[in-house]
């Protein structure tokens, strides 16, 4: 048999098998249509959306819960770390409350044996009088009794900052009462009651015991000196609205000196507040502020120079021409030590008292010609 006939048989084989198993198929396919055999090959769109929106919103679901979670956890850690921050600093505090304690007993226990060897009489309790005093008015004030919250709440009512670098909660009070107690708004803001300009005339100086008229006398002052600086403020800022000096070299010298001496003379207000100013010292401002309300500056000049340099020695030139101490040499430190103008702050107020006293005599002229000050 030939390779061709071989063909034809096996294919005539294939044809008999596959028409005898055709209506076998055809029949179960059209007796059970709906057979497991018939799945389907395909999936609605609409249906493949909503899986996949579920899918979506599932996720995002897990992911806010994370989320959640994650902020709780790091809430919980920032609140454990604050109170572990702040117990950390009450007890720092109260290390260094018990050294500055320990510290301040060894040194008086040391000034007592001092003494004792020295045969000096003991250290007087009046300081530690004078501190529970001090405490005692602070704890009738009720700016010290405020908590930390009500001066923090206190403080952005007023628009001012709540805490400036390294400020303690003892001084974000003084600072609020400083705010709370200013009676004026001036050029310096005091807590004294400033009197009328009629009633600025100083008189004597009144007895050191008279602690009525001595207040009095520091309202007056302090209204004379407030006076001064306002017309200053108001002459500087007639003169920057004229084009041509506007800009110069000494219009913005004068500003600024204007602006220095309202700084330097806030301790001078902060000692009239407190009654703190030595009495030498204030019966020559009382003479000075006394001599310019008569315009009479020559004089008030003259005081300020025997307040200023008085008849302390200021040596001048070679003090030391060998290798020996001088007999009394040390005499000349001591003048200069004890002086008035040995202290940076008076220094700077009483130079500012003579800047007022150049305004005032531009600002009032004197009747005397003879009067104002070279």
């Amino acid at each position: 048999m030939d390779f061709a006939a071989l063909m034809s048989k096996e294919i005539s084989k294939k044809k008999q098998g596959a028409s005898s198993s055709s209506p076998t198929k055809t029949t179960t396919t059209s007796a059970n249509p709906s057979s497991d055999t018939t799945a389907k090959n395909y999936i609605r769109k609409g249906d493949a959306e909503a899986a996949r929106r579920a899918a979506y919103l599932a996720e995002q679901d897990r992911l806010e819960q994370d989320r959640l979670a994650k902020a709780a956890a790091k809430r919980k850690r920032e609140e454990d770390a604050a109170i572990e921050v702040k117990a950390r600093e009450e007890k720092r505090r109260k290390l260094a409350d018990e050294s500055r304690r320990r510290k301040e007993e060894k040194d008086a226990e040391e000034e007592r044996a001092r003494r004792k060897r020295l045969g000096l009489p003991e250290v007087p309790a009046q300081d530690e009088t004078q501190g529970g005093d001090e405490d005692e008015d602070d704890d009738k004030d009720d700016v010290a009794r405020l908590s930390e919250e009500e001066v923090t709440a206190k403080m952005r009512s007023l628009g001012e900052p709540v805490t400036l670098f390294g400020e303690s909660l003892t001084a974000r009070r003084k600072r609020l009462r400083r705010l709370t107690t200013a009676v004026t708004q001036g050029p310096i803001p005091t807590s004294l009651q400033l009197v009328e300009e009629q009633d600025m005339k100083v008189s004597e100086m009144p007895a050191a015991k008279d602690k009525a008229a001595r207040k009095y006398l520091y309202r007056q002052l302090a209204s004379y000196f407030t006076m001064v600086l306002r017309e200053w403020e108001m002459a500087l800022a007639r003169e920057q609205q004229s084009a041509e000096n506007a800009d110069s070299v000494a219009a913005r010298q004068a500003y600024n000196a204007m602006v220095q001496c309202k700084q330097t003379m806030t301790p001078l207000f902060r000692k009239f507040e407190k009654d703190d100013l030595d009495e030498s010292v204030l019966k020559s401002i009382v003479e000075i502020v006394k001599s310019a309300q008569e315009r009479r500056y020559v004089d008030a000049n003259d005081e300020y120079l025997r307040l200023s340099i008085g008849k302390a020695a200021w040596p001048i030139g070679v003090t030391m021409v060998g290798i020996h101490e001088r007999s009394a040499r040390e005499k000349l430190h001591d003048g200069e030590r004890g002086h008035v103008m040995g202290d940076e702050v008076t220094r700077k107020y009483l130079q500012s008292i003579k800047r007022c006293l150049t305004f005032a005599q531009v600002r009032w002229p004197p009747e005397d010609i003879r009067q104002l000050m070279g």
